[in-house]
């Protein structure tokens, strides 16, 4: 097994704490389904957030998925001018046998927009349950 790192986003329609961890559920729900990982495949995750983002620490609705034992961390994105708003942003560290070639990092909602220069990206499609 190697150690492999997920990167993901989302962008939200607003700060407010419900869609929060909708989204970010979504969001850490897709990044597993679309890797073929479980929960015992997670070393830690890295949330971060920009500037606009306050209503619900991030992590807090991986604790809900059941991530009780995977350490977590939230911190605040770099505030660039013209950056786009209210998006989170993903870091996983897992144990997998995938190379590093084969890894799909997860882009949904508007943070789809971020990542175009990737080859494997996650089509909106691959997160289950995910609405418009």
């Amino acid at each position: 097994m190697a150690v492999r790192a997920i990167r993901g986003a989302t962008q939200l329609e607003r700060d407010e704490r419900s869609h929060l961890l909708d989204r970010v559920s979504e969001l850490v729900t897709a990044v597993l389904f679309s890797n073929g990982l479980d929960s015992e495949d997670l070393i830690s995750i890295v949330f971060t957030a920009t500037a606009d983002v306050s209503s619900e620490f991030p992590a807090y609705a991986a604790r809900q998925l059941g991530l009780v034992d995977v350490p977590l961390l939230c911190a605040r994105e770099l505030e660039v001018p013209d950056a786009m708003p209210r998006v989170i942003r993903l870091l996983a560290h897992v144990e997998t046998a995938l190379r590093r070639s084969d890894v799909t990092h997860v882009y949904l909602r508007g943070a789809a927009h971020l990542r175009r220069d990737l080859d494997r990206v996650a089509p909106p499609e691959a997160a289950p349950g995910q609405g418009t």
